[in-house]
């Protein structure tokens, strides 16, 4: 029997997006996320003692700053040579062939697949052959898997190939392909790259994006990891996911409409900060909080930002020991006010609030807002850590903030807010 393991989009030494430092925040811990994730999967096929480990592309987040990100890896790369492990590997957009500029020597175990042309590699002695092609440059818009060469017979075909497949949202269409072209090419398994979210594309024969190892984003959510498939030759046994990621990021939603005092929203923060640790044990955390619905506080809420903030921070702090990190705090309630007065008596705020709520939905609408906030973005982007605008949470955010701030201002005049019927 062959085991390997399958892996992709490392992004070795990339930046996690938001990092704020704050006091009780694992900062220092948090910047090495990708390095160790790299370890767990070394330590993983050490341990599964695996015949041969695949890596689909984007090893690397773009050209290294330094030589440290070579020798860290070359290091990796030579404790899998020391059990005899091959590694395989083919480049992605984001280390291209035209992007990475620096070279170092990896150790023998290491192959690199061409980026000029697919090529094979036999593992005669395990019945396997391994097809592919890097990326020569960063934009490789033609479907380069049309031209993979056919399965050898007798032996197990695997297909390294980095792609957007039949598209994904939120990565750009590189090397796309149907995925009917690459069931029917013959061979055992595909070992795709470049979606970072784990995605099974077909079984017959497997067809597999394993997701990239460490989340470096809000929009990373959940697990991340890689996947171990045994086989005999021309048949694969099994596919399973293992976890490699040593930070998780998660979104947390908090239901002020019920909260009468500050405290009943922290101590909604508390439980829902508890119960994400226990669904993920042994995993530093990275929490987004964001704050919805009509509330009495909603005034304290907007008016008193860095308040939350540093309360919500204090009570991840608090649960987990240092052991979580608040990514940033949303706020999208609005005050309570009488829904129904103003509803029935057709009330202007009405419709106000009718036409801000239909925002999101209205792609016309979402577009002009997005070229309004262009500007602004230009700004924002020279500071340290500052949202980004185009993130459709973010400026719901902004649409939540324009709807409490008119809908305080112009009703509270007419008399008491807080009460919804």
């Amino acid at each position: 029997m062959t085991k390997f393991v399958h892996t992709a989009d490392i992004h070795l030494d990339s930046p996690l997006l938001g990092l704020v430092r704050y006091e009780g925040a694992p900062v220092e811990y948090l910047r090495s996320t990708t390095r160790r994730a790299l370890s767990n999967l070394v330590e993983l096929c050490l341990t599964e003692k695996v015949d041969f480990l695949l890596i689909s592309g984007d090893l690397y987040d773009g050209n290294w700053r330094d030589y440290n990100t070579g020798l860290f890896l070359s290091a990796q790369f030579a404790r899998l040579r020391e059990a005899n492990i091959p590694v395989f590997i083919i480049r992605g957009n984001h280390d291209a062939q035209s992007i990475i500029t620096h070279n170092l020597h990896f150790p023998d175990n290491v192959t690199e697949l061409s980026t000029e042309g697919p090529e094979t590699h036999f593992l005669n002695e395990l019945g396997v052959a391994i097809h592919g092609q890097g990326f020569g440059t960063r934009a490789v818009t033609d479907n380069i898997s049309l031209a993979y060469p056919a399965p050898i017979p007798g032996l197990l075909n695997i297909g390294l190939l980095h792609t957007s497949a039949e598209g994904r949202a939120g990565h750009e269409p590189y090397a796309p392909c149907r995925v009917d072209q690459l069931t029917e090419k013959g061979y055992d398994y595909w070992a795709l790259g470049h979606v970072h979210k784990r995605e099974v594309l077909a079984e017959n024969p497997w067809v597999v994006f394993p997701g990239n190892t460490q989340g470096r984003h809000i929009n990373e959510e959940g697990r991340k990891g890689c996947t171990v498939v045994t086989a005999d030759p021309g048949k694969i046994n099994t596919v399973a996911e293992r976890e490699l990621d040593v930070l998780r990021w998660q979104r947390i939603t908090l239901d002020a409409c019920d909260a009468a005092t500050t405290n009943d929203l922290l101590d909604q923060a508390w439980q829902a900060t508890q119960m994400a640790q226990d669904a993920n044990p042994n995993k530093f955390l990275a929490l987004r909080f964001v704050i919805t619905g009509a509330t009495a506080i909603d005034r304290r809420l907007r008016t008193d930002h860095d308040y939350w903030v540093n309360n919500l921070r204090a009570v991840a702090t608090d649960v987990s020991g240092g052991n979580v990190w608040v990514e940033r705090v949303l706020v999208q309630t609005r005050p309570r006010v009488r829904l129904k007065e103003i509803t029935e008596h057709h009330h202007p705020i009405a419709f106000l609030l009718d036409f801000i709520e239909q925002i999101p939905d209205n792609k016309q609408y979402v577009l002009q807002l997005l070229e309004e906030l262009d500007d602004l973005q230009e700004v924002l982007a020279k500071l340290p850590n500052q949202p980004n605008l185009q993130e459709p949470e973010v400026y719901q955010a902004l649409l939540a903030d324009a709807a409490g701030f008119l809908t305080t201002r112009l009703y509270e005049a007419g008399g008491d807010t807080t009460d919804e019927v």
